[in-house]
């Protein structure tokens, strides 16, 4: 598959999630869908996409079948639904992950657990992870990867790879630094600790 623009991974990634926490007003219409795509919340990046950008988006998404078209129960607005499972020959589960990972940016197996709970529900971290494996090892082409653990950090980052490889691979630190990151951090820690007592020394007294 040709890889994915930042704007039509985000599109995809709203029609399939308000499939599913609003499936009262989907197919979506070209204004919803904007509102969606330029959410401050539950979004990563933020976007500010116009009505005509999204527009733009959904032609080319229409050219790769990813999307479909319909009137709805009106039949007078147009109105869009996503083939994003079909095409790609998903199930459900890993359509849904995908779709988060494209609207939140790259997450723990615990986060996407956590963040997919209203579109599909995963009994535990390791059965996530069981799908984000099989889509990083798809004959078809990887659709996930892991991320090299950051700093501080218990888990490992997924991100999606709809868009293709990231441009820039976040690495971890050597020990080293990392050591030293963390000493720099509990020294701040410290200061900050002290200059409060005796900011709070000052006011008993």
């Amino acid at each position: 598959m040709t890889p994915l623009t930042a704007e039509e991974a985000r599109v995809l990634g709203v029609l399939i999630e308000k499939s599913k926490v609003t499936p009262d007003a989907y197919p979506l219409t070209v204004n919803s869908l904007a509102a969606g795509c330029n959410q401050k919340t539950s979004r990563d990046p933020v976007m500010a996409l116009s009505e005509a950008e999204v527009q733009a988006t959904l032609e080319e998404l229409r050219g790769r079948t990813l999307i479909m078209e319909s009137y709805g129960a009106s039949g007078r607005v147009l109105r869009y639904a996503h083939n994003f499972g079909k095409v790609y020959g998903l199930p459900g589960a890993a359509v849904d992950l995908l779709a988060v990972l494209a609207l939140r940016g790259p997450q723990t197996a615990s986060e996407l657990r956590a963040n997919c709970e209203r579109l599909h529900h995963f009994a535990d971290a390791s059965a996530v992870e069981g799908y984000l494996d099989e889509l990083a090892s798809r004959e078809a082409g990887a659709l996930t990867l892991k991320l090299p653990r950051q700093p501080g950090a218990r888990e490992q980052r997924w991100t999606h790879l709809l868009c293709g490889e990231p441009v820039e691979l976040p690495t971890a630190l050597p020990p080293a630094a990392a050591s030293s990151d963390l000493e720099a951090r509990v020294a701040q820690l410290e200061q900050e600790v002290a200059e409060l007592r005796a900011a709070l020394e000052k006011l008993v007294d």
